[in-house]
């Protein structure tokens, strides 16, 4: 009676395990967990992360192969006009010039210009020799002249200052005919000048003398401002 009863006992846990390992673990077994033509449900963190593109470099960004090229800059000349004698001049020039010009600056400078030529004795040793020197130009019938007393030209003896040159050199000529040690020099003096810079954009169009009226005015190129 035992011996049937466990019998009983071994073939119901034999069953049960059987079912157990049938029906408990369905994935075990590559089963479908989803009725036919129904996509499978699946949670997030067991999905794939979607392929990233990788980012173009920002050369390739920063370049349109489709757009159309950039218009080419203009160029630009710097010109300096002038001189002009007075300020006065300067602003008409600047006034009629401006809707031509990009940029203008005005500006004064310091100039050497001639004075006259200056016909005369080279200074003596002293006062009394300079006296004797110029007895003796009487006596030679030479006239217009005197003795310089003081500054840097101390005792020489003046014959004439002139503006053309011509009339200098015809009085050195004729007081070193008569035996005398004529000389005849430059004089200059400092002036001031007024020029006007400009920057245009285009200066083989840029016609300024049909504005400017100013006598003697010219232009050349000069550095860009």
């Amino acid at each position: 009676m035992f011996l049937r009863l466990l019998f009983v006992l071994l073939t119901a846990l034999n069953i049960a395990v059987g079912a157990w390992l049938l029906l408990g673990q369905p994935y075990a077994h590559g089963g479908i967990s989803s009725d036919p033509g129904v996509a499978e449900l699946r949670l997030l963190s067991e999905s794939e992360p979607p392929e990233v593109q990788p980012t173009p470099p920002a050369s390739v960004i920063a370049t349109n192969p489709v757009a159309s090229a950039p218009s080419p800059s203009p160029s630009y000349s710097c010109l300096a006009l002038g001189p002009f004698a007075t300020p006065q001049d300067l602003r008409s020039a600047r006034q009629v010039l401006s809707a031509q010009a990009t940029r203008m600056r005005s500006r004064q400078e310091q100039a050497s210009q001639t004075s006259g030529w200056w016909v005369y004795l080279p200074a003596a040793a002293s006062r009394a020799q300079a006296l004797v020197e110029a007895r003796r130009l009487d006596q030679h019938h030479v006239g217009d002249y005197f003795v310089v007393s003081s500054g840097d030209q101390s005792n020489t003896i003046s014959l004439g200052l002139f503006k053309d040159p011509a009339n200098a050199r015809k009085r050195r000529d004729e007081v070193a005919a008569a035996g005398f040690p004529a000389r005849m020099s430059e004089r200059s003096e400092s002036v001031p000048e007024y020029w006007l810079d400009m920057v245009v954009a285009d200066s083989s169009h840029f016609d300024w003398h049909s504005l400017v009226r100013t006598s003697g005015i010219g232009s050349h190129s000069t550095g860009c401002f």
